[in-house]
């Protein structure tokens, strides 16, 4: 007969819990979708002078598409921007010039001066194999508060949008419902993969004000670097 006592239900219980405890959940998709794209993220920094001769800065949000430098972003963060100053995530900055501008797809790629040493290209999804419903992360820097990840999912496919003010109609946009606001704009939307898909656009608003309701709108990556010739 054993002399070792009886376990009871508290004992089995307590030793369930303890080894659940000791078990290291893995990472989510988006944590790995954020840890995907950070190296690659970068903020750009703009100085406008408006006809009044009024100085005034602004911010949005770009991603490294090449070695060399090139950042690929949203044309409405950069036009008419006297100068441009973009700033990587190892915290090196360089100065910046526009080498293409496409306002049909609110396009643009820049080229820095002074690139870092190790630069890490973002990685490029494919946005044909959207569906709605998938899951939509974006990075940005809303407000000038960098590197906030929002998480939706993906609203519409093929999208048109005028955006206010601008004689253009954008066409064959991703619509999706991660909170995106001022700053965003020119930032990466991610698939569940991490792979950039689409680059953010604008948001809509019927009150007219820059803050999100709920739609936002990208333009697909293949179209973004089809307008940079990459």
């Amino acid at each position: 007969k054993s002399n070792q006592p009886k376990l009871t239900r508290r004992d089995i219980d307590q030793a369930v819990a303890a080894a659940l405890a000791a078990v290291t959940p893995p990472p989510s998709a988006a944590s790995l979708a954020y840890d995907a794209i950070a190296p690659s993220l970068v903020v750009i920094s703009t100085k406008v002078v408006h006809t009044d001769g009024k100085a005034e800065g602004s911010r949005g949000t770009g991603i490294v598409i090449d070695e060399e430098g090139v950042i690929l972003t949203a044309l409405h963060v950069v036009q008419d921007a006297l100068e441009i100053t973009v700033l990587f995530a190892d915290g090196s900055q360089s100065p910046a010039r526009i080498i293409v501008a496409r306002p049909e797809s609110d396009i643009a790629a820049l080229r820095v001066t002074n690139p870092p040493l190790d630069l890490i290209p973002a990685i490029m999804g494919n946005p044909r194999g959207l569906n709605v419903g998938d899951d939509a992360f974006v990075v940005g820097h809303p407000f000038g508060i960098r590197n906030t990840m929002t998480v939706g999912v993906i609203s519409g496919l093929n999208r048109s949008f005028s955006p206010p003010e601008k004689n253009v109609t954008l066409s064959g946009l991703i619509q999706f419902d991660a909170a995106i606001n001022p700053g965003n704009s020119g930032g990466p939307l991610l698939n569940h993969d991490g792979e950039v898909v689409g680059i953010v656009t604008a948001l809509v608003n019927p009150t007219g004000q820059d803050v999100f309701i709920g739609i936002g709108f990208a333009v697909p990556i293949d179209a973004a670097a089809a307008a940079v010739g990459s």
